[in-house]
């Protein structure tokens, strides 16, 4: 996913994938944390399109 300037302006920066997960699960809507390639910090978005999902474990 790229992020636009404005975008990317407009949005939290976490420092840590972590912090940013921590505030994620807080939320009332499901979001995933990302790493934003303009400004190198991470950012929380709600979109899963595109997303790769898991393999399950082979037995399960």
């Amino acid at each position: 996913m790229k992020t636009r300037p404005g975008i990317c302006n407009r949005k939290r920066r976490f420092a840590t994938r972590e912090a940013a997960e921590a505030v994620a699960l807080a939320a009332d809507v499901p979001l995933r944390a990302y790493k934003c390639a303009l400004c190198k910090a991470f950012h929380l978005t709600s979109r899963t399109k595109g997303l790769r999902r898991p393999r399950p474990a082979p037995g399960s």
